[in-house]
């Protein structure tokens, strides 16, 4: 139990500091990319601990599959209060530059702050390892240099499972985008849960570019091209695939609906159509 409650403390030091940077941040509008580049940071740092508890625990720490998936499903639901809007996630936010919810300059701010935060919250987890505050650090420190990579297929694989997890969450994000924060951070924490226990023996579904690039980027196995087209390509692929599907085109790109017209996405109530013809004939 030592472990668990090291990492215990280590998570509330990490959302401590994203619930500081929020307060602190909040105010100035155009500084949100910090709001970003916090979010990510929180997002990396604690899943970095959640991965040393799904590789290490189990054998150095007494911590089952069940304790982890927990863990990840708290993290998770943790990051979507804490954080809110910012989503540390650069699929989301190149979907509010194609729906023309924002515009150039803040989005490549946001993105670059979104990678930066990752590369810190790896840099402050390899830092936190080197502690070896208990047996299960001690040994993913000397795991550092030679992790597992996360990608356990083939690139092209890896593609269409990335792609395919991508579609499956963003549809629902686009579904939950108007729902009140209480319902949506719950469904959106179980619903990446889900897929990441269902994929964890195949990409082990990031569907977050920034996330990938500091878990397993870092990995031997596989080039950076390669790590690029599964978990960079997937990701934007399945998102472009939930826009075009969920509004019928990509409003960025072309305005024009190929999918859905007017007349049947806002058709009116039969009942009141022949209810008005019948007052026409009196």
């Amino acid at each position: 139990m030592s472990g668990l409650n090291a990492s215990l403390g280590y998570f509330i030091a990490v959302v401590a500091f994203g619930l500081l940077s929020r307060a602190l941040l909040s105010r100035w509008l155009r500084l949100g990319f910090l709001l970003e580049w916090a979010a990510s940071f929180v997002l990396v740092a604690c899943l970095l601990e959640v991965q040393t508890i799904v590789e290490v625990g189990q054998w150095a720490g007494g911590l089952g599959p069940d304790v982890s998936l927990t863990i990840l499903f708290v993290v998770l639901l943790t990051h979507g209060v804490v954080c809110g809007d910012a989503s540390g996630n650069p699929t989301l936010t190149l979907a509010r530059f194609l729906t023309l919810e924002a515009d150039t300059v803040p989005t490549v701010l946001a993105v670059a702050g979104q990678f930066l935060g990752a590369h810190v919250a790896l840099l402050a987890a390899v830092h936190y390892w080197g502690l070896e505050l208990t047996d299960m650090h001690m040994i993913k420190n000397l795991m550092a240099s030679s992790c597992s990579t996360a990608l356990r297929v083939s690139v092209l694989q890896g593609f269409v499972t990335e792609a395919a997890c991508s579609l499956v969450f963003n549809l629902a994000h686009l579904s939950l985008r108007c729902r009140s924060a209480l319902i949506q951070a719950p469904l959106v924490a179980v619903l990446l849960t889900f897929l990441s226990h269902t994929a964890s023996s195949y990409t082990s579904a990031y569907m977050n570019p920034s996330l990938a690039y500091g878990l397993t980027f870092y990995c031997p196995g596989f080039t950076l091209i390669e790590y690029a087209t599964v978990y960079w390509l997937g990701p934007l692929t399945g998102m472009s695939m939930a826009l075009f599907l969920y509004m019928g085109h990509i409003p960025r790109v072309f305005s024009k609906n190929l999918l859905y017209s007017q007349k049947t996405r806002f058709r009116g109530p039969k009942g009141n159509a022949s209810g008005e013809q019948d007052k026409k004939k009196k």
